[in-house]
């Protein structure tokens, strides 16, 4: 069940990204915002409840649990230790872009975990947008105006495109 889980969670990660574009939106993008949000929430409550319905089914990662939480520990640590030295050099507004590489670059070891290499495809596209954000935005209006819906929509279009495969090979996921 390792898709309806990746497809619930991204969905979830979606309303938070798009929640954080909410900081400091152009009035004309709130209501897109908002929608992002709600669409998210959607695909994470009926994944999630698809998942816990199939809890039983098992996982890519059976085996690997301890060297993944290591991984996801140490991509932690990095986006801490990277925003806590932002902080320091008064370059807040390069917080959200670096959380969001330090995202897009963790799918990449997680599509060897889940055996699912889609996924290093969706961290390669988003790191890619990422990089093209900066010469476009430059200097310190780099900020989670663009960074944040550009992550909701990677995540929500995975999930979508994810949640109807899923649907078309498995079925209903509960």
């Amino acid at each position: 069940m390792d898709r309806g889980f990746t497809i619930a969670w991204f969905g979830l990660m979606a309303f938070v990204w798009f929640g954080w574009g909410q900081e400091d939106p152009p009035p004309a993008w709130r209501s897109w915002l908002g929608a992002g949000s709600v669409m998210g929430l959607l695909l994470a409550g009926l994944f999630g409840y698809g998942v816990s319905a199939r809890w039983s089914e098992g996982s890519a990662l059976e085996g690997r649990y301890p060297w993944f939480g290591l991984v996801v520990g140490l991509e932690v640590l990095l986006a801490v230790v990277g925003c806590l030295f932002l902080h320091r050099r008064g370059k807040g507004r390069w917080m959200a872009w670096w959380v969001a590489l330090v995202v897009a670059l963790h799918f990449v070891p997680l599509a060897f975990f889940l055996d699912d290499l889609s996924l290093a495809g969706l961290g390669v596209i988003e790191a890619a947008g990422l990089a093209a954000l900066v010469p476009r935005v430059g200097g310190e209006l780099v900020s989670s105006r663009l960074v944040a819906p550009w992550m909701g929509i990677t995540l929500l279009v995975f999930a979508g495109v994810s949640a109807l495969l899923f649907v078309v090979r498995t079925g209903t996921p509960w």
